[in-house]
């Protein structure tokens, strides 16, 4: 299915973009923790493959991609390289690398989403595995670095835009229409989505009603 929507080509130069951002994303939290060389390589690593390599092991597909695929490993590393060498460079294009993030989860989230159907999950399944491809790894690498999830406090709507482009694809997938154009769409609108969550600084509901005085923690 994944092959019918793009070109392997194409196909492999996303992933690999994706992995590459989330990467990024991961090796500058290290480093702000005051992470080691081995700790910023680890926190790459987990934030770029964590969300894949759990899709592929709940659905069975073994190997997983991030071993079976020398690039998949090998291009973490390099961003943790290149975050360590020149991470003030990096976090002075903090807001362009958030942007190819937020292309990154559109792009995992639909792309975790066919897959996990293709192995014979159904809809609600492979829409939440899709969720999962797209975030997991964010998750793996906020838990190691001692920090609560984002996951659990989106502060900006992180997640909400992959359970979108998740379940367009699953929609999709329900009316025999997922093609170039509708997943494309759910890329742009996952991608859309996360941008103004982030200009806006929108954020999923906190809980109804509340009345308590402790203000919340930052």
């Amino acid at each position: 299915m994944l092959h019918d929507l793009f070109p392997p080509g194409i196909q492999h130069a996303l992933d690999l973009a994706g992995i590459f951002v989330f990467a990024t994303a991961g090796a500058l939290l290290a480093v702000r923790k005051n992470f080691d060389v081995f700790g910023i390589c680890v926190l790459a690593l987990v934030t770029a493959l964590g969300g894949g390599l759990f899709r592929d092991l709940v659905i069975g597909a073994v190997p997983p991609a991030a071993f079976g695929e020398l690039s998949f490993f090998v291009t973490p590393l390099i961003a943790a390289v290149i975050v360590y060498f020149l991470h003030p460079e990096v976090q002075r294009i903090n807001r362009a690398i958030n942007v190819f993030d937020a292309a990154g989860l559109g792009l995992f989230c639909v792309t975790g989403t066919t897959k996990a159907y293709e192995y014979g999950l159904g809809l609600t399944a492979s829409a939440a595995l899709g969720v999962a491809t797209a975030v997991g790894g964010g998750v793996l690498r906020d838990v190691l670095a001692n920090e609560v999830p984002s996951l659990l406090r989106d502060r900006e709507m992180y997640a909400v835009p992959a359970i979108v482009g998740a379940a367009m694809v699953a929609l999709s997938i329900a009316f025999d229409s997922l093609n170039g154009l509708t997943t494309g769409a759910a890329i742009i609108t996952t991608f859309v989505l996360r941008l103004l969550a982030m200009r806006y600084h929108w954020r999923a509901p906190l809980a109804w009603n509340r009345r308590s005085s402790v203000s919340e923690e930052p």
